[in-house]
């Protein structure tokens, strides 16, 4: 009973502290209590065993291919396919984006979440299956962060207050204190289970990431110039319709400003010529 009746004591000190130190008290009293207690981590260290930890890893893998206009809708819609028929467990379809395509040119993009273990075969698979389309991978790209540390702190910090609510809710449960002190006790367990949820939520994402990679595909139509005699010929043809269209529309924009300046101008002219000084007839001089 003078353990709990402390622990309510401590519990006080929530209302005159705030958000960092509220817990100050609580926790250096249930540190103090725990020391007593053995642990394994402790018992490991005494046996002379060191627990080693698997790095905690995201990856991201990024490809990109090249392919013609007509030939990208198909080959995306053939990824889905191969990502769906993996299952939801396995592979998940993120975002699928593609653009019109305007004369030969056309873009997409895919991003999928794939098994970690899953997904360097899956990456082979898109290549691939883009071969068969006749498209051609032009970039790969595997990039990773490491998750070790904030995965460990975030658990270590969910055990602290997870145990720290426990402890709270034991005095809670033992009703013995004022009303003002329940309800302050209440607070605390209420801010709590605020920390908690938010690291819990923390630590699922980041878990996530690290089960699942991100694999970001890119679409891309054309070749790249290759600089033959033909080329710049092809690339004339192709820009024709342009450069008509271009033309034709100065001459629009230069009809629309020179008729109103051209009326401006022929009105002056008319109004010169009527309101400008006859000039006077010579004298005849052979008289």
């Amino acid at each position: 009973m003078k353990r709990l009746f402390a622990m309510s004591c401590a519990t006080l000190a929530l209302a005159s502290c705030g958000q960092q130190g509220e817990y100050s008290a609580v926790e250096e009293r249930l540190t103090t209590m725990d020391m007593a207690e053995p642990s394994a981590p402790a018992e490991d260290a005494a046996s002379g065993e060191i627990p080693v930890s698997i790095p905690q890893i995201a990856y991201v893998y990024e490809y990109g291919f090249r392919l013609a206009a007509n030939d990208m809708a198909p080959l995306q819609e053939r990824h889905v396919a191969l990502c769906e028929s993996m299952g939801p467990q396995q592979c998940r379809v993120l975002e699928m984006r593609s653009s019109g395509d305007e004369g030969d040119y056309a873009y997409g993009s895919l991003n999928l979440a794939v098994a970690a273990d899953k997904a360097r075969a899956f990456g082979a698979q898109l290549a691939a299956t883009a071969g068969e389309a006749g498209g051609e991978q032009v970039s790969s790209a595997i990039t990773g962060e490491d998750l070790s540390k904030q995965i460990v702190d975030t658990e270590a910090r969910l055990r602290a207050r997870t145990a720290l609510r426990d402890r709270l809710m034991e005095v809670l449960e033992t009703r013995r204190g004022t009303v003002a002190e329940l309800v302050e006790a209440e607070r605390a367990v209420a801010q709590v289970n605020e920390e908690i949820d938010q690291a819990r939520s923390w630590l699922a994402e980041m878990r996530g990431r690290v089960d699942f990679s991100r694999v970001n595909v890119q679409y891309q139509s054309g070749a790249p110039s290759g600089g033959g005699f033909t080329e710049p010929i092809r690339h004339a043809f192709g820009s024709v319709g342009s450069v008509l269209g271009n033309v034709i529309a100065a001459l629009i924009v230069l009809a629309t400003a020179a008729i109103p300046i051209g009326l401006v101008v022929w009105l002056g002219l008319l109004g010169w010529r009527r309101w400008r000084p006859k000039k006077n007839p010579a004298p005849d001089t052979e008289s």
